[in-house]
């Protein structure tokens, strides 16, 4: 075979075969390890990719201690819940799927090799008679290998951040739920101490009816205002229930594991509020759902720098041919070998590749579009976010420094006067009520300062800020 040839061969297909021996993508965890530094930036949480049976036993060993103490806080839900959550463990599999297609791509350049044999066991001849080797390769996929790998390393890199999305969506819900969950537990128990105070009423309505000292408009009154708090009260405790089965699932547990309890009130009002006087800046910065569309706009653009280079040449292959053939002359086996090299191509006539162009055109302005369109949702969600965060303390504050103290004045008065036989019982209890009333508003006030709290997270880092504080804080001004 002519060196030259030999030459060519090795210089194409020597290069390609180490490029393929090593790889950044080949890991089982790879890239998991950026997802678990940004989402544990932005939740203070430890994330695991389970992929085995002896991690799948870890995890569980790690959730059975935190599950041990039977009240169940915040943090721990959280950490339970990143942990543990299947749905969370699937979305992971979609980063593996990114570092494998990135993995597949860096070796698409490897040439393909073919070996054939004729004359085998031929009479007279010691093993064969002609081998013949080819070598091929795309000459298409080595132009276009170094923007291949850069458009599957983009993906890649947006899987990664995709996967750390999940996980501080995720923190989020749960953040929520466990909110959810203990608020609507204290609201139950401050409707039993109303039912309390509205039984006694009805009771006694009943002996002075019986009396004949009550009208029975008014024992009508008192006994429909204990049959309404008694269907309110069995409404909330359904609630309390549905809120708890919803932090349930986001936790993943199943099984004994869910019997545990919350706390039955929520944390005390913070002295001061987290200072975000540049909550703006911060969204833009370091929103990686912003990151992505970049990735996604700069995936774009490497696909339409690829369209432009491939649009008149769809494939062409470099194939490369060895042949060795052995024969016996005169008593003596001879050998010769021979090479060769060719070029096969397609060109499409009739295809100049305009509509492609055009179609790589639209999209990467449809995916600039929807980044800047990101960007201003981003930052309005941020001033919302931090409104609705500075706004909902005030108000529960509110309750607890004003209306609290003044509903705690009025029945204690009542009381005053009750025991100087100036009111009568019923204007005692009605007082009682008036204060359950305002304390089960000033639970829901603070509810909504810690549902506005938890937002915080997910309008600077992204992921979900759910829409259901803000309809809890309308349905409550309502």
């Amino acid at each position: 075979m002519d060196i030259r040839r030999i030459k060519l061969l090795s210089t194409i297909v020597l290069p390609l075969v180490a490029a393929g021996c090593t790889t950044t993508y080949s890991g089982k965890d790879a890239g998991f390890s950026n997802v678990s530094v940004k989402a544990g930036e932005a939740t203070g949480k430890q994330t695991v990719w389970v992929q085995n049976l002896q991690h799948a036993n870890e995890v569980r060993t790690r959730v059975k201690a935190l599950m041990a103490k039977k009240t169940i806080d915040v943090e721990t839900a959280v950490q339970v819940a990143l942990l543990n959550n299947r749905t969370l463990q699937a979305s992971y599999a979609d980063l593996g799927d990114s570092a494998a297609d990135a993995w597949q791509t860096q070796l698409a350049v490897l040439p393909t090799f073919s070996v054939g044999l004729s004359g085998i066991g031929t009479p007279g001849l010691e093993a064969y008679r002609i081998l013949e080797g080819a070598v091929a390769t795309s000459i298409l996929r080595l132009a276009t290998h170094d923007r291949n790998m850069k458009l599957a390393d983009t993906r890649f890199r947006q899987a990664q951040l995709n996967a750390a999305l999940a996980s501080i969506s995720l923190a989020a819900e749960t953040r929520r739920a466990w909110i959810n969950a203990v608020g609507a537990w204290e609201n139950v128990a401050y409707l039993n101490q109303a039912k309390t105070a509205a039984d006694a009423a009805s009771e006694l309505a009943k002996k002075i009816g019986e009396a004949g000292s009550m009208p029975k408009a008014d024992q009508a009154r008192e006994h429909a205002f204990y049959a309404e708090l008694t269907a309110e009260t069995a409404k909330a405790r359904l609630q309390a229930k549905l809120a708890k089965e919803e932090l349930i699932r986001l936790m993943g547990l199943s099984g004994s594991d869910i019997e545990f309890q919350v706390p039955n009130r929520l944390p005390s009002l913070p002295k001061t509020l987290i200072k975000r006087d540049d909550i703006e800046g911060e969204a833009i910065h370091k929103r990686i759902d912003l990151q992505v569309a970049r990735l996604e706009l700069e995936a774009t653009a490497q696909s339409y720098k690829l369209d432009n280079a491939t649009r008149f040449v769809t494939d062409i292959e470099l194939v490369g041919t060895w042949e060795k053939e052995r024969e016996r002359e005169d008593g003596k086996i001879v050998s010769d070998s021979s090479g060769s090299a060719a070029l096969e191509f397609t060109i499409p006539i009739f295809d100049s590749g305009q509509a492609r162009l055009r179609k790589g055109e639209l999209a990467y302005m449809r995916a600039a579009n929807r980044l800047a369109a990101n960007a201003v949702d981003a930052r309005s969600q941020a001033r919302a976010a931090y409104l609705a965060y500075k706004s909902n303390y005030d108000i529960a504050r509110h309750y607890r420094n004003n209306v609290l103290p003044l509903r705690n004045a009025i029945e204690e008065q009542s009381m005053l006067s009750y025991n100087g036989m100036i009111t009568s019982t019923f204007e005692l209890i009605a007082d009682t009520r008036e204060k359950i009333d305002s304390t089960i508003l000033a639970v829901n006030a603070k509810r909504d300062f810690w549902l506005a709290e938890a937002n915080l997270a997910p309008v600077i880092y992204g992921g979900s800020a759910s829409s259901e504080a803000a309809e809890t804080e309308m349905a409550s001004a309502d």
